[in-house]
């Protein structure tokens, strides 16, 4: 139902991670029988997470631990890895820059040129620790760099902007023309983000195997503020499931929704596939792992954008290894360790064997879900507070 903003405007209420919770169902499940395995075009991944493209969270040397865990991890082939023979010196200084010049010096680092030799050894680096690689590049960039990746053997190309859409247009440039430009490629293609319905069918009519959901919601993105664009994560998630399907009942081609940003502990994991995603995006939390490359803090993309950041740093705190972080043991009651292992015992617990099938559970509206019952916790500063 549309909300009345005033006399010539109407609006769609949506819903954050935040808001909703998954109801459990008339049966429960025992933990090991559940799957949460999935697919990508052609590649069978036994976890339901990609590593985002983020310099502070993967390097190849994270990406290859990622891999091995089961999952996948996106490098930014547009990041320090790319434009520095040696970026642990550029990382040491990122962390010890202060509040008020991280920006502006994030902005003067990443002026240094990317370099296609770089490009080709990082994704070769990946590559010999016997896992998929899969990197990102941005609509604007993805024509120039993307031969050099898949010349390494690249696996998987991420395009991957702010925003990105089937159809831009443009007076001064020619635009990238995904509808060609997908086909022509013998890699599968990720694309996005988005945060609509109909963005998301256009990109999935593009030829992607799948589309990143999510504009603004995550910790370090400032895009809500300084262009005041995005949709919260459930309603987004949920539109995208929708334009799936009726692609898919359009085409018979099943591509993959994944959840991009705004989930920080297992249960927004959970939460996210239960509102239809296949698969989840995350970027800080593997920032707050021990082996990231940014040594206590985070930034994204579009951070060091040169006229209009559209991000900030912050201070992560470091957690535990990329191994506590994904599949446990985890040490802390906060939900941020053991990720995939709180997305199966949800599913356990509200008896959905596999990820298609959770996607059907029942959610409900909780804007308390976080607050009830919860006084000691919040108070004390632990647990859920």
């Amino acid at each position: 139902m549309d909300i009345e903003i005033g006399k010539g405007k109407t609006a769609r209420r949506a819903y954050g991670l935040d808001e909703i919770a998954i109801v459990p169902s008339r049966r429960t499940r025992d933990p090991e029988d559940i799957d949460i395995s999935w697919g990508l075009g052609d590649l069978h991944l036994d976890l339901p997470c990609l590593a985002s493209a983020l310099d502070a969270s993967i390097d190849p040397r994270a990406a290859v631990v990622i891999g091995q865990l089961g999952g996948l991890a996106v490098l930014n082939l547009e990041g320090l890895q790319t434009r520095y023979e040696d970026p642990e010196p550029v990382f040491e200084e990122i962390a010890s820059l202060p509040e008020h010049k991280a920006t502006r010096i994030l902005q003067q680092l990443y002026e240094e040129p990317i370099k296609e030799e770089l490009i080709f050894r990082r994704v070769q680096e990946i590559k010999a620790g016997g896992v998929i690689a899969a990197a990102s590049l941005t609509p604007q960039r993805v024509e120039k760099y993307h031969r050099a990746a898949i010349e390494a053997g690249l696996d998987v190309l991420v395009v991957q902007g702010t925003v990105v859409s089937a159809e831009h247009v443009s007076q001064s440039v020619v635009p990238l023309n995904l509808m060609d430009f997908i086909p022509s490629l013998d890699v599968p293609v990720v694309v996005g983000g988005c945060a609509s319905y109909s963005t998301a069918l256009h990109l999935m009519r593009t030829g992607a195997v799948g589309v990143l959901v999510g504009v603004g919601p995550g910790r370090i993105c400032t895009t809500r503020g300084v262009i005041g664009t995005g949709v919260p994560q459930a309603t987004a998630v949920a539109d995208a499931a929708a334009a799936r399907m009726r692609h898919y009942f359009e085409t018979g081609d099943y591509v993959n929704v994944i959840a991009d940003g705004g989930m920080r502990t297992g249960g927004d994991v959970a939460k996210a596939v239960a509102c239809g995603a296949d698969s989840v995006m995350l970027g800080s939390a593997f920032a707050k792992a021990a082996e990231a490359p940014g040594r206590g803090t985070s930034w994204g993309m579009a951070t060091f954008h040169p006229t209009l950041p559209r991000g900030t740093r912050i201070k992560t705190r470091i957690t535990g290894t990329l191994e506590e972080i994904l599949i446990g043991p985890a040490r802390e009651n906060d939900g941020t360790l053991n990720l995939m292992g709180a997305l199966r015992m949800s599913m356990a617990t509200t008896g959905y064997q596999n990820i298609k099938e959770f996607q059907k559970a029942e959610i409900m509206y909780a804007p308390s879900f976080h607050t009830e019952g919860k006084i000691e916790q919040r108070s004390q500063g632990v647990g859920m507070g």
